[in-house]
């Protein structure tokens, strides 16, 4: 097994152990470098029963069209339109309507809020409730996303694109597996830095990859079920939807209010009004109480129409 070399101190010299075992970076010291890192063990035994059949049930609702805030084929970011009967996501599982409360349970939950926080590098009264939708297989049509930045149009330019980069927007997105799930690719190290002349030509137009793995430096997110895959949304990254392969993915992001209206574009553009219904705030805990009055200040702060981020 490889080892680092230990440093220690003895009257001013120094000793390099060989026996030492190498330091694990930290998971926020994986995610400042890589742009994303991997968590086991984010849903406690007695959150996964409750969102696995919460899901099933969500997910039943929207293919039925009993439920129409969805994420439909042929649209690959919003606004997602009804033009197509299959789906391959679900909107705001935390909506009332839906009556499914394991939802906003696991968002507000020790396991994930502690995890945010120390990912951000905040405290908890700084976080804030922002966007909780699933990621599903289409039942009809294999669909992909093209290689994209969340909030950096493909046709920007190099200055535009280490602009766009050097704002750090204080938020992390994530999505965690209920069934397998091969679905992401991503970049390594990409949120640092603007494409390279290589990485622009796969990253360039509407089309979606014909091999996600000819991007050069890609790499395939696997996980299984009950891992977390934390990424920085400016991450260059795409995914593969296969109609024969089960899909139950969490997709969620939390924010700080330190980000300000730097946020407000990339969350606010797939409508959060619901949010500030009294309704919805009888549903959570003082926790997500908290959270849910500082996004609601957000959408205060800045004008009713926000864009979009990317263009269909």
């Amino acid at each position: 097994m490889p080892c680092r070399l230990t440093r220690t101190r003895t009257d001013h010299s120094s000793i390099l152990s060989p026996f030492a075992q190498p330091a694990m970076p930290s998971i926020r010291e994986q995610y400042d470098g890589q742009g994303y890192v991997v968590v086991p063990g984010l849903v406690p035994f007695e959150h996964l029963k409750a969102l696995e059949a919460a899901s099933e049930r969500v997910i039943a609702r929207t293919r039925t069209g009993e439920w129409p805030h969805r994420r439909t084929v042929g649209r690959q970011f919003p606004p997602y339109g009804d033009g197509d009967p299959d789906s391959w996501g679900v909107q705001h599982v935390m909506h009332p309507e839906l009556g499914e409360p394991a939802f906003a349970r696991w968002y507000t939950s020790d396991a994930l809020v502690n995890t945010v926080k120390e990912l951000l590098g905040c405290e908890e009264d700084d976080l804030q409730m922002e966007l909780f939708n699933m990621l599903i297989n289409p039942t009809a049509n294999s669909f992909a996303l093209r290689w994209h930045r969340d909030d950096v149009r493909e046709t920007a330019t190099e200055d535009e694109e280490r602009e766009a980069l050097s704002i750090w927007h204080h938020g992390t997105q994530w999505n965690t597996a209920l069934r397998d799930d091969a679905c992401l690719f991503v970049v390594p190290g990409s949120h640092k830095h603007p494409r390279t002349p290589g990485q622009r030509a796969h990253s360039s137009t509407p089309d979606p990859p014909a091999d996600p793995l000819a991007m050069p430096g890609a790499l395939r997110v696997a996980l299984r079920p009950g891992e977390t895959v934390f990424y920085n949304n400016n991450i260059l990254h795409c995914a593969t939807y296969d109609p024969h392969a089960p899909r139950i993915t969490l997709h969620a992001c939390m924010g700080e209010t330190r980000g300000g209206p730097s946020r407000a574009r990339n969350i606010l553009q797939h409508g959060l009004q619901w949010m500030k219904e009294d309704r919805f705030a009888g549903t959570l805990d003082a926790r997500g109480r908290r959270m849910v009055e500082r996004i609601v200040r957000l959408q205060e702060s800045v004008a009713d129409d926000v864009g979009y981020s990317l263009a269909n």
